[in-house]
């Protein structure tokens, strides 16, 4: 291209840059520069200069700021957008849904709020009764087994029967042995009244003789003054005296005869109590005989259900071995509290139970709450004495008493329950809007 159609291409983009904006004077612009020509070339071409415009008479002379070095037209920002206006001018519509949202949650939260102050709620809850094992207190085969897994059963329901041959027997020895024992008490009954006869007829010969040896002292004492006078001969005051004598002896054999049948008797008397004693042995034997016996039919104390039932007909059981596990009906909720819930937890405070396994919310309250923590009253306490003691809140177990348990559904010890209590029994502000509604 040669170099005056350069020039001409450039002085056209300049015309038309001032045409592109009205709003601008002329700027005078240098002319281009002479560019070297070509060897045998000596034309030389000037850049054209900008023609004057026309202005009218009146027209003021402005002076003209210099040109921009972009597009950028006046009253518009770097981003080359008309200025923003306020946050609330751009956005009113949002913010009035995110206000007409704000309300109701800032509301709801304030009535969950006030409502959850009411309550005091634990998840680590669970259904706790006294369960035991069923053991027998005597040894033998089990000869029958009339209940199965998880039946429930009554007091007084035979769980297994053991036989009881054995046991009969003893029995059997036992009331021969109170059988005896009352002969021989009778026996020594019989010996009393004997020695009781024996006793009065020695009581009869002490008063004969005692009776002889007055009518002797009488005779004596009237025959010696007699002899004394010479009325009597001497003979017959010998015969008196000696007389008397024999009277006095009979009287101390009848008092010692009357003496020994009283001994005899105490001694009768002395082997009746032994005998009664024996008696009363006997009898002992005869009711641990039964009693063993009676222990031969394992039956239920009260009622509730058979689990893990182990014992089989034809089974030898000791003393003392497992038969069963029994679960009791009377059951309750452990619910562990952490002790910073319990301020205002009192006995008798209404309780709503979740439990896992039944899809009803069941009412109960709270009986009692354990005075200490839990893990104080296990095998194995916790030291909090140690140097590397870290303080944690601790659980502490309350029982809770259901007023309404369900009777359909098998409820047992560690199934896992949802435990409210409320601790403020003035209504809440839903409760009362709820009620006012």
């Amino acid at each position: 291209m040669s170099t005056t159609a350069l020039e001409k291409t450039d002085s056209d983009r300049h015309d038309q840059s001032l045409r592109g904006h009205p709003g601008r004077g002329l700027v005078f612009r240098p002319p281009i520069a002479k560019l070297p020509l070509p060897d045998g070339e000596t034309d030389r071409v000037h850049a054209r200069a900008p023609a004057p415009q026309e202005r009218a008479p009146d027209e003021r002379s402005n002076v003209d700021s210099p040109p921009l070095h972009d597009d950028r037209q006046p009253g518009q920002d770097e981003s080359g957008n008309p200025p923003r206006g306020g946050l609330l001018r751009r956005h009113r519509f949002a913010l009035m849904i995110g206000l007409a949202l704000f309300v109701p949650a800032a509301t709801g939260g304030y009535l969950y709020w006030d409502s959850a102050e009411h309550f005091q709620s634990t998840d680590d809850s669970f259904i706790a009764a006294r369960q035991f094992a069923i053991q027998p207190k005597v040894s033998g085969y089990i000869t029958a087994v009339p209940v199965t897994d998880n039946q429930h059963v009554v007091a007084g329901d035979v769980i297994a029967r053991i036989d009881d041959r054995d046991y009969r027997i003893a029995v059997e020895q036992a009331q021969a042995q109170v059988a005896n024992a009352e002969a021989n008490i009778s026996n020594i009954d019989a010996q009393i009244n004997v020695q009781q006869a024996q006793i009065s007829a020695s009581q009869a010969q002490l008063e004969q003789a005692q009776a002889n040896r007055d009518l002797g002292l009488v005779t004596w004492n009237r025959d010696s003054t007699l002899v004394q006078k010479g009325w009597v001969t001497a003979q017959q005051g010998d015969t008196d005296r000696l007389n008397l004598k024999a009277q006095e002896a009979a009287v101390a054999s009848a008092q010692a005869n009357l003496k020994l049948a009283q001994r005899q008797i105490e001694t009768l008397k002395a082997q009746r109590n032994s005998a009664v004693a024996n008696l009363a042995q006997a009898k002992a034997q005869r009711d641990q005989a039964d009693l063993n016996l009676s222990y031969t039919t394992v039956t239920a104390a009260q009622a509730g259900r058979v689990v893990s039932l182990s014992g089989a007909v034809g089974q030898f059981a000791q003393a003392g071995t497992t038969l069963t596990m029994f679960v009791p009906d009377e059951t309750w909720v452990t619910a562990n509290f952490k002790e910073t819930q319990l301020d205002a937890m009192r006995p008798g405070q209404p309780v709503t139970l979740t439990i896992d396994a039944y899809p009803d919310r069941i009412r109960g309250h709270v009986a009692s709450v354990q005075p200490g923590s839990g893990p104080a009253f296990s095998l194995l306490p916790p030291e909090n004495a140690t140097g590397n003691w870290v303080k944690i809140v601790q659980r502490v177990p309350v029982k809770i008493v259901m007023d309404d348990p369900p009777t359909g559904v098998a409820l047992g010890p560690g199934m896992s329950v949802e435990t409210t209590v409320r601790v403020d029994p003035r209504p809440s502000l839903y409760e009362r809007l709820r009620a006012w509604l």
